[in-house]
């Protein structure tokens, strides 16, 4: 720790030293990629099942700075897995809430809030402030608009989704993308509120996505880019394919 702490003396606190010591005797992380985190700025999309644990886990690991993302309120029905409400939070804007206790795990990260849904209008101009995307939205058309902004932005985008038992995670840095993977909005998508989902794969999944973000920011590993990995928590099995450009998709062969 006294190598750490001399390489990035002046740059954190005693105290960030000290909450940070864990991953600043990672050789994958260390003190330079500390300070990565530290500069990062990354927004989430959606504040619900996967931005929610997602979130928690990036505040305590130091990103400078999270956006957060979504037009809803807390509900009754959320804190069966969305362990970062509590029962006051019910009726309160998500966005407020998750801006007030993530500020109690880690006061050095500035947490922007961000009341209102993502449109054609307004996407790209919240999300260019941003050097990475999670995007755990529960709607197929607001992933879509996503992925085109950060296509269009050269943006990174982690994407998680869950439901029932299962749960998948991918990362798009270019093509293939999102809509190669999701072509159009599906007739008879599922919903959680429809067919439901066990509370704690939204914490695994969300922990995954917060994982790959930690990793592309500060170069650690190898992110599942072109990749998707499907995870079954009915079986414990989990599987990664590789994904491959569509010809015809109309974001990133054009």
């Amino acid at each position: 720790m006294e190598d750490c702490a001399s390489y990035i003396g002046g740059m954190l606190t005693d105290d960030e030293i000290d909450r940070y010591a864990r991953h600043l005797v990672l050789k994958e992380i260390g003190g330079a990629g500390q300070m990565k985190l530290k500069a990062a700025k990354i927004a989430l999309v959606g504040m619900g099942g996967i931005g929610a644990p997602a979130a928690l886990y990036l505040a305590a690991a130091g990103v400078g700075t999270l956006g957060l993302i979504d037009h809803d309120t807390v509900s009754l029905s959320n804190l069966q897995r969305q362990v970062l409400y509590a029962t006051a939070d019910i009726d309160r804007p998500k966005v407020e809430a998750a801006a007030s206790h993530l500020g109690e795990i880690n006061p050095y990260t500035d947490y922007i809030p961000h009341d209102e849904r993502l449109t054609d209008d307004n996407a790209a101009g919240i999300l260019a402030a941003y050097d990475l995307v999670i995007d755990g939205c529960d709607n197929f058309p607001t992933r879509l608009l996503v992925n085109r902004v950060c296509l269009q932005r050269k943006i990174p985008l982690v994407s998680a989704a869950l439901g029932r038992w299962s749960g998948q995670l991918a990362v798009f840095d270019g093509s293939p993308c999102y809509q190669c993977l999701v072509p159009e909005v599906p007739p008879d998508a599922e919903t959680c509120e429809r067919v439901g989902v066990i509370g704690a794969l939204a914490g695994v999944m969300g922990s995954l996505a917060a994982l790959e973000a930690v990793k592309l920011i500060t170069g650690a590993g190898t992110a599942l880019k072109g990749q998707l990995m499907i995870f079954d928590g009915l079986t414990m099995q989990s599987r990664v394919v590789g994904l491959s450009q569509d010809p015809a998709c109309p974001v990133c062969t054009h």
